[in-house]
């Protein structure tokens, strides 16, 4: 597990969610378009910011470029970019989360020239970034990557088709990204079509890009001069804390409402609901009602791309199949090393066997609360949803992880009626110390 923190949450069970909760910004769109704010030569006020550790990281790093950054509330920034006197971005603080590639792509294309530490994030096995590189070389640039680092650097974009051999929604935003500011058109084929794209495209397109078909498999960039600034743009609500929430609904045989979310984005995670025997009723444009009376069916998925079911919401469904009523599968399309989790499950008294990209769920009739780690963003998230179902105490660990992507996630749970406290180290050790004395 490397390094225990002792940071920790502690849960207790068996609670049936109950009550509102409201979607904060998407994770996913935010730590993209912080970095398309640097294209500008100009002032943007983003509001809707997930208050999350990554989005602070990159404002960290963002800041250590030159540009000055504002909190208007926790919630809302001003991005001031006229002055970048950098485009190094520090390697310690790259390499702690993967978006932080966006960078390149911004940076490139404003500047001609970056500098980017190689990205971090969850492990979830092999992610090449070989697609990035294809696309930017494609418009011009060079791009070497050694001792850590990816150095890009250019005398002129210009715009070019760019086939992504694999659908990549990292590898898509970035191309977008480098290509507003080109010579020319662009084309992206077998383009991603994720919500959080549309968002990034439609934040360009605010500031005066030219940026068509976002959303579907081809995405046209018609090159522009300049970008315009002193735009105010608003991030579009979490499709994945929409997702965990209606999850964390149906395992814990529960009743919510969740505000400030698309419902159209929701459609896979919605169907998959009313087939396991749960219900899912949208109530206007921005409001989803979830609620389960009994015990799940079990059920078949597969992740895919969007409008497919996304891998982020995986280990959560995990979660309701580990409770339902007879053997579920799960396929894992995307990401290699996703099922970390269902040893941590397996603890708890789940019946999870995984080998490769497939995992079986033999539903039983209830979870114990255990020790768990996060191992990653999404799981971490699944191991609360887990714990609130289970019955006793669970303590979860690698909070740094959850933190990542959930903005008050405990604050959340505790007002739909869980039972859940953060216990941090420093406070751990005072009532060590104190017992001491």
């Amino acid at each position: 597990m490397g390094e225990i923190i002792l940071d920790k949450l502690v849960i207790t069970g068996k609670t049936p969610l109950k009550g509102e909760v409201t979607i904060s910004g998407a994770k996913n769109a935010a730590v993209a378009i912080l970095p398309a704010a640097l294209l500008i030569d100009g002032v943007t006020t983003i509001e809707n910011l997930p208050n999350i550790s990554d989005v602070k990281l990159l404002c960290e790093i963002i800041e250590s470029l030159g540009a000055k950054i504002t909190w208007t509330n926790k919630n809302t920034i001003t991005i001031d970019s006229r002055n970048i006197t950098s485009t190094r971005a520090p390697l310690e603080l790259t390499r702690k989360f993967r978006a932080s590639y966006y960078l390149i792509g911004s940076l490139l294309g404003r500047c001609k020239d970056v500098q980017v530490g190689m990205p971090g994030g969850c492990k979830l096995g092999a992610r090449p970034i070989d697609q990035h590189i294809k696309g930017f070389e494609a418009l011009g640039a060079k791009v070497e990557v050694g001792q850590g680092n990816i150095t890009a650097t250019c005398n002129n974009l210009i715009g070019n088709n760019v086939y992504m051999d694999i659908v990549s929604v990292g590898a898509t935003i970035n191309v977008m990204l480098s290509a507003v500011l080109a010579k020319g058109t662009t084309i992206i084929d077998n383009a991603a079509k994720e919500p959080h794209i549309v968002d990034v495209a439609n934040f360009l397109n605010t500031m005066g890009a030219d940026v068509r078909g976002a959303g579907t498999d081809v995405i046209k960039i018609n090159g522009v001069d300049k970008l315009e600034g002193n735009v105010c743009y608003s991030v579009v609500p979490d499709q994945i804390e929409a997702g965990t929430f209606m999850l964390a609904a149906v395992a814990s045989r529960g009743d919510l409402i969740i505000k400030n979310c698309i419902t159209k984005h929701l459609e896979c995670i919605t169907a998959k609901i009313l087939e396991i025997g749960a219900h899912a009723e949208e109530l206007g444009g921005d409001t989803i009602h979830v609620w389960c009376d009994k015990r799940p069916n079990k059920a078949t998925i597969k992740t895919l791309p969007y409008p497919g079911f996304p891998t982020d919401l995986q280990p959560q469904m995990g979660v309701v199949f580990a409770t339902s009523n007879g053997t579920s599968i799960i396929n894992e399309s995307i990401w290699e090393s996703r099922f970390q989790y269902t040893d941590e499950l397996n603890k708890m008294g789940a019946k999870i066997t995984s080998q490769g990209k497939t995992a079986i769920f033999e539903g039983v009739n209830c979870l114990y609360g255990a020790p768990v780690y996060a191992t990653d963003l999404r799981a971490g998230a699944a191991l609360i949803i887990a714990g609130i179902c289970a019955e006793g105490e669970t303590q979860i660990y690698n909070l740094d992880h959850i933190d990542r992507g959930y903005e008050n996630i405990e604050e959340k749970f505790r007002s739909i009626g869980a039972s859940i406290v953060r216990i941090k180290e420093d406070d751990l050790n005072n009532v060590l110390i104190e017992m001491s004395e």
